[in-house]
């Protein structure tokens, strides 16, 4: 049986995976005969080294976060007319794409991440891989590390990146508008009318942190907002919550259904959240307004620049407060209506055949 191999970077859950795991039960609902599967690269080639450079890569970013922006800016969000090659990265993970690509009957390579996309790239050019290679792009903008050229297939978050890519040369028709692929249960919008006064507010736990979160408690109690807190893997902020015992709060533990966490967004109405790649597809396909709350540095910082320009995020001053924020949205029809509007056109541009549809075109084509 043929492989499909899709290239995460590292082990960290992040959106890179979850993007390969959906694409994965896409491809599993509709197809027998290819096996799938998912490989970080950098784990592949260095074995227990993953973990020391994920740890010193969230350590970075923690305390030295606007060093990491400057940097990250600098190095992977130029907007140059051409993406250079980047040598050293070639020399560190050449070897061991190429191993583990040749050891496998690898129909096609999906990469959910920049890395192995410009290994790929820069193999495609020299003849010497024969893989439909696809890019999968989880963030709303794309870093000058993505290799482009020689690649078949974008999968693409918005029109807006399309451009992008056709004025690098990519051809149109080789670029699919699918959002950031997420799981098929949150495919169904929900446009449900608010039938209560009480607004219902989604909060991803991660989103304000263990201290912020706490110091911001006593001014969420107006009676007027109730918040769902995902807490996540975070027992300690999952418990402090349940023992502060405030009527405006439901701390909720982690989910590990998809279809829990579908249900959950049908039941609130906004979100508020970092500007992660694939929790704002989900909440743009589910047509949920979204809130935007201290962006780590780096990629999310320009994913939040991006929505704002789009119209489809609201950032919220971290300087006032919070619910004041909230209620200033949901008591001015007009901000809401070209709020819509806003999401309208971002549903407008995306391809309307079904994924699997798209995914069978490129497992077909010939390599």
């Amino acid at each position: 049986m043929e492989k499909a191999l899709f290239l995460p970077f590292m082990q960290l859950q992040t959106g890179h995976h979850h993007v390969a795991d959906a694409l994965i039960a896409e491809i599993n609902s509709c197809r027998n005969d290819i096996v799938c599967d998912k490989v970080d690269i950098l784990s592949y080639s260095y074995g227990r080294m993953e973990k020391v450079i994920s740890a010193a890569y969230l350590n970075w970013i923690k305390y030295f976060p606007d060093v990491y922006d400057r940097l990250y800016r600098f190095t992977a969000y130029k907007k140059e007319p051409f993406h250079n090659r980047r040598y050293l990265y070639e020399a560190m993970f050449m070897y061991f794409f190429k191993r583990l690509t040749n050891r496998n009957d690898v129909r096609i390579l999906f990469c959910t991440h920049a890395l192995p996309s410009n290994i790929a790239s820069v193999l495609k050019l020299k003849n010497k891989l024969s893989s439909v290679t696809v890019n999968v792009y989880t963030d709303y903008f794309v870093n000058d590390l993505w290799g482009i050229e020689g690649i078949d297939y974008h999968l693409v978050p918005t029109l807006t990146v399309k451009d992008y890519l056709t004025a690098k040369g990519v051809r149109p028709e080789a670029i699919y508008v699918t959002g950031i692929p997420v799981d098929n249960v949150f495919q169904k919008a929900d446009r449900r009318e608010r039938n209560s006064d009480l607004i219902k507010v989604l909060v991803t736990g991660g989103s304000l942190g263990v201290g912020s979160l706490k110091s911001m408690l006593p001014a969420l109690n107006s009676g007027k907002v109730h918040y769902y807190i995902l807490c996540g893997k975070n027992d300690i902020l999952y418990q402090d919550l349940l023992r502060i015992e405030q009527d405006s709060v439901t701390p909720i533990p982690y989910i590990t259904r998809k279809a829990e966490m579908n249900k959950l967004y049908n039941q609130v109405d906004a979100v508020l959240t970092k500007p992660g790649g694939v929790t704002i597809s989900e909440c743009l396909l589910k047509r949920k307004p979204i809130f935007l709350y201290n962006p780590l540095p780096g990629q999310e910082r320009i994913n939040a620049e991006q929505m704002k320009l789009q119209g489809t995020a609201i950032p919220v001053d971290k300087d006032n407060n919070l619910e004041e924020q909230l209620l200033q949205f949901f008591t001015d029809e007009n901000r809401q209506r070209v709020y819509d509007d806003n999401v309208d056109v971002y549903h407008r541009y995306l391809d309307r055949r079904p994924l699997s549809d798209l995914l069978q075109e490129m497992l077909n084509k010939k390599h």
